[in-house]
């Protein structure tokens, strides 16, 4: 299994795909399928929590890299995904540096965090739990999702933080808070989204 994290920090390519149907089948055809990485879906699918640590399971086993798109910002949620498996989130509706801090705070263990420490899957049940929280330092992957006009305003506070290691534009929301629902070819949607590289580029992201 491929080091994710470093590879974004990097900048080097990856190659990855999208699971939005709880099915195993699928996921181990997808995880055998020669790619990086492989998101699941919670936000815009019908896969609940239970299906989601089986389809972790999966993709773990065959050596593939397994993400968590969440449905969002959410504490709780965030800690599920994580010890059930999952080696990094991609979170949705990141506006500011306090949602970014909020996301990280719900990742890492005290003192840089403020996530509960459990015994579960990702922690082999109890018997790595001092390896884990070693573990998600090195290796843990941090996607944000821009995808709102606000967000435009803070991208240079956002992107300085170090523990973002990548980051997704998500075109249709951005339209949609834009007043331009869907209208992709948009010449100022183009434009802004080129701005948003630019900046990331910037801080090497």
């Amino acid at each position: 299994m491929i080091n994710l994290k470093k590879k974004l920090k990097k900048q080097e390519l990856s190659m990855g795909s999208w699971i939005t149907l709880p099915d195993l089948n699928l996921a181990e055809m997808m995880s055998k399928s020669n790619f990086d990485w492989l998101a699941i879906d919670l936000e815009h699918s019908v896969i609940d929590l239970e299906s989601l640590q089986n389809i972790i399971r999966v993709i773990d086993l065959n050596g593939t890299f397994p993400m968590v798109r969440l449905t969002s910002n959410d504490p709780d949620q965030v800690k599920r995904a994580l010890d059930s498996g999952a080696k990094g989130v991609i979170c949705p509706m990141i506006n500011t540096k306090d949602d970014v801090i909020k996301l990280v705070n719900s990742i890492y263990y005290p003192p840089k965090g403020r996530r509960s420490l459990g015994i579960a899957r990702a922690q082999k049940y109890g018997r790595d739990v001092i390896g884990y929280v070693k573990k998600i330092e090195k290796e843990l992957v941090t996607i944000i999702q821009i995808e709102h006009i606000d967000a435009l305003d803070n991208l240079e506070e956002i992107f300085q933080i170090q523990d973002v290691d990548g980051y997704i534009i998500g075109p249709n929301d951005l339209s949609a808070s834009m007043g331009i629902h869907g209208d992709l070819k948009n010449k100022i949607l183009k434009k802004t989204i080129n701005e948003i590289n630019s900046i990331a580029k910037k801080y090497k992201k």
